[in-house]
């Protein structure tokens, strides 16, 4: 699921900035197959691959992590 949700978010910026697939696999340093394949939500992505295209995105990562043994 949250792999799906990365890899509609990464499409969706790519295409607001109008860059192409292979051409942002290019200025990230990663494959085009893995780029591909993370857009569609397969996968599993390193961080070093988030990251990488984050930077190029011009995006952040955070991670948020919740107590779920904490009452209310």
């Amino acid at each position: 699921m949250l792999v799906q949700i990365i890899g509609e978010t990464i499409k969706k910026r790519r295409k607001e900035l109008k860059i192409t697939q292979p051409h942002l696999a290019e200025l990230a340093e990663i494959s085009t197959n893995t780029l591909y394949r993370l857009e569609c939500g397969q996968g599993n992505p390193s961080l070093e691959v988030l990251e990488k295209l984050t930077e190029v995105l011009g995006m952040n990562i955070t991670l948020e992590i919740k107590n779920i043994n904490s009452k209310k």
